[in-house]
């Protein structure tokens, strides 16, 4: 076992025995450094240590990548991470163990691909913006200062607030996922640290009774000769697009009043009550042939996948602008506030998991509120008020 002094004069003057595969030159002042010489001239330097009685190295550096002084401190600092009874090889491996996010994200998708209704939304926003960034770094060194910067970066570019903190929880989704998985690394969520404010993402648009009317006449001459329905249905129960256009014969129970809907947003199933008016609607639908769908593409005797481009062009008729389709079930619940309906039992209709939820329509009890202020000052004035 070859001992020298490993300054730069050796080591450049080093070569390798002749008919040898490699020589090594150990170090004559720190132990365990040494520098491995092959026949092509290539020369890299190693830490070798005793670790449970098993013999083991650390690849330093090659020569000529840095600097001999910095390639003599690295060895003694492991050297003296030795002596304290670590492992710096294991250590090593550890760190090479922990993958990049890249492959953390490709992970996530899979699994929401099996389990998450809105899986489409995530992998966009993944493959547009987490990953193009996060890719190829690795997990560890990923932390909240960073993501706090990038975020902002988001703003800035003029993403929507709405659209940033659905960045931020894909992201913190990923590493939730690897936390519960055990993946390497996985240790903390980076995405927590972030500090964000507060939401007011609600869009509130509410029809009044005009607008409905004015929006019926104009699904009445839509192409999509079931839209009529949809409109009408949509406005009289308050139930989600998707709910409606998935419904089903068999869940509609008209002696009973009522519409079955086996999985709704909240992965519950609920029973929606249906009006006389809803009925009527339901009585008057055409049916097909063995078809199970309430309100089916007359086409494809299938759910419609989409009906985006008949509800704008109706939207537009309807001069409407700005009027989503969801809409329609925020105007069910403005009616119903404006008629006496109490919160509790408007999220009992539209199927809302909490009472939260139902809060945004605690305003519009509108006209409710008006005729109320008017009878208290007709009192305070001494005129008759109407019952």
């Amino acid at each position: 076992m070859p001992m020298a002094k490993l300054d730069n004069a050796f080591v450049m003057a080093a070569r390798c025995e002749p008919g040898k595969r490699k020589t090594d030159f150990y170090s004559d002042e720190v132990k365990g450094w040494v520098c491995e010489v092959r026949p092509s001239g290539g020369k890299t330097f190693y830490l070798r240590y005793d670790h449970n009685g098993r013999q083991k190295q650390i690849k330093l550096a090659a020569f000529g990548d840095a600097p001999l002084a910095q390639i003599r401190k690295k060895a003694e600092k492991l050297r003296a991470e030795v002596a304290l009874g670590g492992d710096p090889a294991a250590k090593k491996a550890e760190a090479r163990a922990v993958p990049l996010y890249g492959e953390l994200a490709s992970q996530h998708l899979a699994d929401a691909k099996l389990h998450q209704k809105s899986y489409a939304t995530t992998e966009m926003y993944s493959r547009r913006h987490i990953v193009p960034k996060w890719g190829r770094v690795r997990i560890t060194d990923i932390d909240s200062r960073a993501v706090a910067h990038w975020l902002a970066e988001k703003r800035a570019e003029g993403l929507a607030p709405a659209t940033v903190e659905k960045i931020r929880v894909i992201m913190g989704r990923s590493f939730e996922l690897g936390q519960r998985w055990g993946i390497p690394g996985c240790t903390t969520n980076p995405t927590r640290g972030v500090p964000r404010k507060p939401l007011n993402n609600a869009r509130e648009r509410f029809l009044t009774a005009e607008e409905a009317e004015r929006l019926r006449a104009a699904a009445a001459l839509s192409k999509n000769t079931q839209l009529p329905h949809i409109v009408d249905l949509l406005l009289y129960t308050g139930a989600r697009v998707r709910e409606l256009l998935d419904a089903r014969w068999e869940h509609v129970h008209v002696d009973q009043r009522t519409w079955l809907i086996p999985t709704s947003k909240t992965g519950k199933a609920r029973h929606v009550p249906l009006s006389r008016a809803a009925l009527d609607v339901i009585a008057a639908l055409p049916r097909f042939k063995d078809c199970p769908y309430l309100i089916p593409n007359p086409d494809t005797l299938k759910p419609f996948v989409s009906i985006k481009h008949a509800w704008q062009a109706v939207r537009k008729l309807a001069n409407l602008p700005g009027f989503r389709i969801h809409d329609t079930r925020h105007s069910f619940a403005s009616f119903c506030v404006n008629d006496g309906v109490d919160l509790f039992t408007i999220g009992k209709l539209l199927g809302h998991a909490s009472y939260q939820s139902t809060q945004r329509y605690a305003h519009l009890a509108n006209d409710t509120l008006l005729a109320a202020v008017e009878a208290g000052a007709k009192k305070q004035r001494g005129l008759p008020t109407i019952a």
